[in-house]
């Protein structure tokens, strides 16, 4: 394998890890933006089908590790102070 052809292979991965990483932060936030719309739902005002969403969301959300929620819920943190605020 020749030098340049290692280069550009290193190229390419570095390239997919990086979007890689784009695509978990942006995972994150909707995973963290979810968990915080679960947490302020008022189940008892919703209809029977978007109740059922809801708990979909939150199960799949409740499938995620603890490390995993928590990085989720900081990417999300200072945008939700923001708007509270």
């Amino acid at each position: 394998m020749s030098h340049t052809q290692s280069d550009q292979e290193v190229s390419m991965l570095r390239n997919e890890v990086e979007m890689l990483m784009r695509e978990r932060d942006a995972l994150l936030r909707v995973s963290g933006a979810a968990a915080v719309f679960v947490a302020e739902l008022d189940s008892a005002s919703l209809a029977a089908e978007t109740l059922q969403a809801a708990e979909i969301l939150a199960e799949s959300l409740n499938g995620l590790s603890e490390d995993t929620l928590s990085e989720a819920l900081e990417a999300v943190r200072a945008h939700i102070d923001a708007v509270v605020q």
